[in-house]
């Protein structure tokens, strides 16, 4: 089947999901929403709602209620789950379970767990066994952690026949033992199934335990998501950008920081402030450029440090600085500072009193000029009616506006209304999705760093471990890595199957699961790469009528490769009616959707003509055979012309004719000059 390249294009939906991977305001690097919605999607009477608070008070309400999160954040990363394996792969963190394991089910589990990580990495399969087998005997005592571990074993089939039922069970003893990795695993597993009243329910549990962990304190992720690949080829370009120190682009940033330079000491800031591009969070670090970011005359690092004196992060908390801080950032025309002043005021610290008419007045200049944390509180007080008259239709249209800009607070508060039905209609696969987001930005999304660690350190079986595990959490990036690794890696020791390493039908069988589930959240090359399996026979047995039904969901996301396959496959009638107009309409879609497509869909439209004014010539049956004779050829060529030893020969031997042909021209022209030369005379 021809191919064509294509760009990455829009998806337009009800919702639809954008990664933004450069670095500019902070705020840029999360994941935000794109909510199309349309006046059906509003209540049109939302004066009243048993969920709301009593707007009796008007504007007198305790501005202790105008969030649902609390303002203190631990000092450490919580720990929120008996399974996180962060301290088996942190040695700076603290262990599981206060200094030492304090139960034999603990150390099992501990045992177990560091086995499991050292044997991928080193591709022990009797050592993973050995592993597995701990991890089993402290599940079978109750430990949740080792419960949750065993679910994902159970379901992946490794060390033990794969089982989605004891998975789940499991799962469910892990989550009722207050598991949240394994909560997350269950709503999974019902968004999946589009059971929404369970899916939503965890969901908003999980969602508001990210929220006010310490790892999510601020509006952008602890970790960016960090796909391997693009399309079937490694990501260097987003790798390299995620090597931290190492990375060439910091090191240049750094030394320019160290020669004074405000720009690169403010950009080393927020690198440190919200650990990005491969980098650990390290406040002290932050605080140290902000600070000689300012005294260079960086305005900009103003309102960043009065957030953290406001956060007592990296330093003591101190609302009076804060407040200093923030009201020379706002002198200086930094939008973001107004918003941190209104919060200021809500509360009444480092103020004289709280004035919940300035904190309005604050959040609306933010607002104004597009700060998403104005929108986000001017929300709140709205919804709440906190120094303001109730006014749910107002809220919304705040809230939206935020969550348009990625706020991980304004994301679940629309959930919340989408769930309960307050302002916006009813709406509860929406609310999960919502939901869904913001927790997937909890502190067990850590494991995505180690992971991409461990990627770009050469230990490919223990980044694959690390995917896996968080694709059993609902991870689209962590399920198309898992994939990715799995068919590229595949020739290599580092897929754990029932018994000993995978064989090939259990590596192409779980690669092809999890591109699956990726598609199944709008990765458009999930669904191409699943139709070329069905398509080609790769791993799975031939059948057009699946890859058909695979191309179908790659086209919905407007995948301009998808559309020219099932163009194709109308021309031909592979698991598709054989159907020329509709093979046009689509080859048409194609090249509508990515002007990369005019070449092929030129040459397809070519080959539709001559189908249908000579059907039975040699050119049509010549067009026909291309498919079974390209991978013969392609074969040849990797396995002769590409060959390293046979490569080198060809270019040698082509450089011999172009120096040999170049020689014969001048001699040619040297001829022409000197007509009455003699052929023998010396050049």
């Amino acid at each position: 089947m021809a191919r064509l390249r294509h760009r990455p294009l829009l998806l337009l939906a009800a919702i639809s999901v954008a990664i933004v991977a450069s670095l500019v305001r902070p705020a840029a690097a999360v994941r935000p929403f794109v909510l199309v919605l349309s006046v059906d999607d509003f209540l049109k009477d939302s004066s009243a709602h048993p969920s709301l608070p009593s707007a009796d008070s008007g504007g007198d309400a305790d501005a202790d209620e105008w969030d649902d999160f609390a303002d203190d954040s631990p000092a450490a990363d919580p720990l929120l789950s008996p399974s996180s394996w962060v301290p088996l792969l942190d040695p700076t963190s603290s262990p599981l379970s206060g200094d030492e394991p304090d139960s034999p089910a603990d150390s099992l589990f501990v045992a177990g767990a560091r086995a499991m990580l050292s044997a991928v990495s080193e591709g022990d399969d009797a050592a993973f066994v050995t592993g597995a087998a701990q991890i089993e005997a402290a599940a079978t005592s109750g430990h949740p952690g080792a419960q949750s571990a065993l679910a994902f074993l159970s379901g992946a089939g490794m060390s033990r026949p794969a089982s989605r039922s004891r998975a789940f069970l499991l799962h469910k003893f892990a989550a009722d033992g207050g598991d949240l990795q394994s909560k997350m695993a269950i709503a999974y597993s019902h968004f999946r199934q589009e059971m929404y009243e369970e899916a939503v329910t965890l969901y908003a549990e999980l969602a508001e335990a990210a929220l006010t962990s310490s790892l999510i304190s601020k509006e952008p992720p602890v970790i960016e998501p960090i796909r391997l690949h693009s399309g079937t080829e490694e990501n260097k370009e987003a790798l390299r950008k995620s090597r931290g120190e190492d990375d060439e682009d910091f090191q240049i940033t750094e030394y320019q920081a160290q020669r004074g330079n405000a720009a690169a000491m403010y950009k080393l800031g927020l690198l440190y402030y919200y650990g990005l591009r491969g980098l650990r969070r390290d406040y002290v670090k932050a605080f140290h450029w902000f600070s000689k970011a300012v005294d260079k005359g960086d305005t900009r690092a103003m309102e960043l440090l009065g957030e953290i004196y406001a956060r007592g992060a990296g330093v003591e908390r101190n609302y009076t600085e804060a407040y200093k801080w923030l009201t020379l950032a706002a002198k200086q025309q930094h939008y973001s500072a107004y918003n941190g002043l209104g919060y200021l005021y809500v509360k009444g610290y480092g103020v004289e009193k709280k004035n919940l008419t300035k904190a309005r007045e604050y959040f609306k200049v933010a607002a104004d000029n597009k700060e998403a944390g104005g929108h986000y509180n001017l929300g709140v007080l709205y919804l709440k009616g906190i120094g303001v008259k109730r006014d749910i239709m107002e809220a919304c249209n705040h809230l939206l506006q935020a969550v348009n800009a990625g706020q991980p607070k304004a994301i679940y508060q629309v959930a919340k209304l989408f769930q309960k039905g307050i302002g916006l209609k009813r709406n509860l696969h929406m609310a999960t999705m919502l939901y869904k987001s913001v927790a997937e930005r909890g502190p067990w999304s850590s494991l995505s760093r180690w992971a991409l660690e461990s990627y770009l350190k050469g230990d490919v079986g223990k980044a694959l471990l690390l995917y896996s595990r968080m694709a059993d959490l609902g991870y689209e990036v962590a399920q198309s890595n898992a994939a990715w690794i799995l068919d590229k890696y595949g020739d290599e020791s580092i897929c754990m199957g029932e018994s000993g390493f995978c064989t090939d039908m259990e590596r192409h069988l779980r690669s092809h699961a999890l591109w699956w589930q990726a598609s199944e959240q709008g990765n458009e090359h999930a669904a191409l790469l699943i139709g070329d399996a069905y398509y080609y026979g790769r791993g799975v047995a031939r059948d057009y009528e699946r890859a058909a039904e695979a191309y179908m969901h790659a086209q919905s996301q407007s995948n301009a490769q998808a559309m020219f396959n099932l163009g194709y496959m109308h021309e031909h009638g592979h698991g598709l009616p054989l159907d020329l107009h509709l093979a046009k309409r689509y080859y048409d879609q194609a090249v509508a959707v990515d002007s990369a497509a005019k070449l092929p869909v030129m040459l397809a439209l070519t080959s539709l003509w001559l189908r249908k004014n000579y059907a039975d010539s040699f050119l049509v049956r010549f067009i026909d055979s291309l498919p079974e004779i390209y991978p013969v050829v392609e074969e040849w060529v990797e396995d002769v012309l590409m060959d390293e030893g046979n490569a080198t020969i060809l270019t040698l031997f082509a450089c011999l004719v172009t120096v040999l042909y170049l020689r014969e021209r001048q001699r040619r022209q040297v001829a022409a000059a000197n007509p009455q030369q003699p052929d023998d005379a010396p050049m």
